[in-house]
């Protein structure tokens, strides 16, 4: 007898990824090939569900806007040079995904044809449509705005039912776990919740337009192997954010 096939909870969603997820952990700059060839097969996995995969990347690892670096200069100078990073990290991870046989489109919100696509929002849901992974690069191609606010523009553009945010930690804490081992993790949380509190999901504006679009955020550990896969499958795992706690 055949094993019945592992269904996805979801039919098409966002992942939101931080830059610092495809550094080496080691030298906490730049890009780590096999993270991020491990990455795309992880990708590749919950994509032969039949899931239908956006992405969001951060450029951290490169360059952040608000960094200690960029103190000095114009802010928004700054944070264009974060939104070129992310396009660095969307192309390293095209070709990885590519190179694991995945029909991959980098979707820009600054225009440079001669590496990527520029972001046309009917564009991107015929990818999704046509089982293509698409990578959304650029941010929102302004300043001022973070890519965790971009990855909630673009979920609510293409109709993604829900936001994966991948960290290096469980989910959302009382207090950073990093340094206050007794800090304590939320199973779940309204958006007010995270606002109130100000907690570390996204930042408020992010989470005000998923409030506002009612598109649930779940924040797991990206760093534990299959994890991905298992929150696809309605695993509860991580914290969950929702309209009301569940």
């Amino acid at each position: 007898m055949l094993k019945s096939m592992a269904k996805s909870k979801y039919k098409r969603v966002l992942v939101k990824l931080s830059g610092e997820l495809l550094m080496d952990p080691k030298v906490r700059f730049g890009l780590s090939l096999p993270i991020i060839q491990n990455l795309a097969k992880e990708i590749k996995d919950v994509h032969s569900l039949g899931v239908e995969i956006a992405i969001v990347i951060g450029g951290g690892n490169i360059f952040r806007g608000l960094s200690a670096q960029a103190q000095s200069m114009d802010r928004a100078t700054a944070d264009y040079m974060g939104m070129l990073a992310t396009v660095i990290n969307s192309m390293a991870l095209q070709d990885a995904l590519e190179k694991e046989g995945v029909f991959t489109r980098v979707l820009s919100a600054i225009e440079m044809q001669q590496v990527a696509e520029p972001y046309i929002r009917r564009r991107a849901i015929r990818h999704l449509e046509k089982k293509r992974i698409i990578i959304f690069a650029g941010g929102t191609g302004n300043p001022y705005f973070s890519t965790d606010t971009a990855a909630s523009l673009r979920a609510r553009e293409v109709q993604a039912e829900v936001i994966l945010k991948g960290t290096k930690v469980e989910g959302v804490y009382d207090a950073d776990p990093e340094k206050n081992p007794k800090a304590k993790l939320f199973k779940s949380l309204t958006y007010i919740d995270v606002l109130k509190k100000s907690l570390r999901v996204m930042d408020a504006t992010a989470v005000s337009m998923c409030m506002d679009g009612n598109i649930p955020i779940v924040v797991f550990n990206m760093f534990k192997h299959g994890n991905l896969k298992k929150v696809l499958l309605g695993e509860p795992l991580g914290t969950r954010v929702f309209s009301k706690t569940r």
